[in-house]
């Protein structure tokens, strides 16, 4: 059993790696966030296109983002077992691996673009908006390399390096936006297709500098050994990564259905709904990075064969996921209304959101567990689990309780989100059954020996 001080001595660890992460996310979230904003002065249509062409990519982002996860695993245990020598092999396969997955997501976003007329999408929005997911589908490519290097350099303690490139795309992105999308000085006024060039060019030259930085810095000379590629290698990577890229999936695709499945209920619940998810998804960040977070000290600890770390580490990593989001949750049940307010002024739309408030955050505490306790089984190499459970979770008892929560027993909209919150508590109890007997002395294999 975990003493409470030596849980408490694993905070500040997790902090340190769990701080960089949400802020890398931040800022690879602010990306399409800025295409919204600069474009609105334009009219309803650009918008409308970069909300038809979002709502594809993010599920196609999520399963990359899922997928070469796996990267920070594999470093994270070599560095803790003092593998120094085999960091720049996994580097190179995993940048390898970047760049296939990359491409195989942005030949699948072309793919689906046929297919939108087929789903009655606005005809005058698809007159607009080809050349935008054009350049979308295209910045999955450097979008996946620059992951793995962000991923590398969080397993070897240097976080905040990897979210200084994140925050690079944004930086030449912004005023790259606003030019292009205006035409400033010799520069075309590119309008909607301006603003998806601007995202594929600053995420290249992010990518470029991170390469950059990579072969010639002198305190990545460690990095940049050489090392042979590795088919096998890359296969083992993506195998282990895939069960994490269908799950977030799985999870992004029950939001977009439970979001349907509220637009039952009218416009107004669907405004109330995209409230509520637009405080729902800033928040959840933090245990987004603390998941991470705690794959990487989980995969450190185990390469160094200090296996009674992993369960403190795992503690406190949960419960800095569940104080953030509890304390969350109680604050948007007493204030839901005053927080709706800020973004909305419609009354009704007031009310709706305040109601989804109130069971959504709750929602996310359970989710935060799910999350979590996701990330502590990542640490150890145990990925196809915990898929299993969030899609049962999700899509198995999630979505069908929702649905009778919200109709037969007459909740309404915030029935579709209490039907998660059961949904989610018995997955992240579940985990957390799992954790416990993956961790148990004849189940986590120690340190076989290593290299300075």
């Amino acid at each position: 059993m975990s003493s409470i001080p030596t849980i408490r001595r694993e905070v500040p660890a997790i902090l340190a790696l769990a701080v960089p992460i949400v802020a890398g996310l931040g800022a690879s979230t602010l990306l399409g966030v800025t295409d919204s904003v600069m474009l609105a002065p334009l009219g309803p249509l650009p918008l409308a296109a970069v909300g038809i062409t979002n709502a594809v990519a993010v599920i196609l982002f999520a399963a990359i983002y899922g997928l070469l996860s796996a990267m920070s695993v594999r470093v994270g245990t070599a560095h803790g077992a003092g593998q120094g020598r085999r960091i720049p092999g996994l580097l190179r396969n995993g940048l390898a691996l970047g760049g296939i997955v990359g491409t195989l997501g942005a030949v699948s976003m072309l793919a689906v673009w046929p297919l939108l007329p087929l789903l009655g999408q606005p005809v005058e929005v698809l007159a607009i908006m080809f050349p935008y997911w054009v350049m979308i589908s295209l910045l999955m490519v450097p979008f996946s390399v620059l992951t793995v290097f962000k991923a590398t350099f969080e397993a070897v303690d240097r976080p905040w390096l990897g979210a200084g490139f994140a925050f690079l795309a944004v930086g030449i992105n912004i005023p790259l936006n606003y030019a292009l999308i205006w035409g400033i000085g010799p520069l075309p006024q590119l309008g909607l297709t301006g603003a998806g060039v601007a995202s594929v060019v600053a995420e290249a030259l992010a990518l470029g500098v991170a390469w950059a930085f990579w072969r010639r810095a002198r305190s990545t000379r460690r990095l940049r050994l050489r090392a042979g590629l590795s088919g096998a290698e890359i296969t083992s990577v993506a195998r282990e990564g895939a069960p994490l890229g269908l799950m977030y999936v799985a999870e992004t695709g029950a939001m977009a259905v439970a979001t349907l499945m509220i637009g039952t209920f009218g416009a107004v619940a669907l405004a109330g709904n995209q409230v509520a998810m637009s405080v729902g998804g800033l928040l959840y960040m933090v245990p987004l990075g603390v998941a991470g977070a705690v794959a990487i000290r989980v995969a450190q600890e185990r390469g160094a064969g200090n296996l009674a770390a992993l369960r403190p580490i795992s503690w406190a990593a949960l419960g800095l996921a569940t104080v953030w989001l509890a304390t969350a949750a109680i604050l948007l049940g007493l204030f839901g209304r005053t927080v709706a307010g800020w973004i909305t002024d419609e009354a009704e739309v007031v009310t709706v959101a305040a109601a989804i408030f109130f069971v959504f955050a709750f929602a996310q505490v359970m989710d935060g567990v799910q999350s979590t306790m996701t990330g502590a089984l990542r640490g150890l190499s145990d990925t196809g689990f915990p898929a299993l459970v969030s899609l049962g979770s999700y899509w198995v008892l999630g979505l069908p309780l929702g649905w009778v929560l919200a109709h037969p027993v007459g909740m309404g909209p915030a029935g579709i989100w209490a039907g998660f919150v059961i949904a989610l508590g018995l997955a992240g109890i579940v985990l957390v059954w799992r954790f416990l007997r993956q961790t148990g002395p004849a189940r986590v294999a120690p340190k076989t020996g290593g290299e300075t």
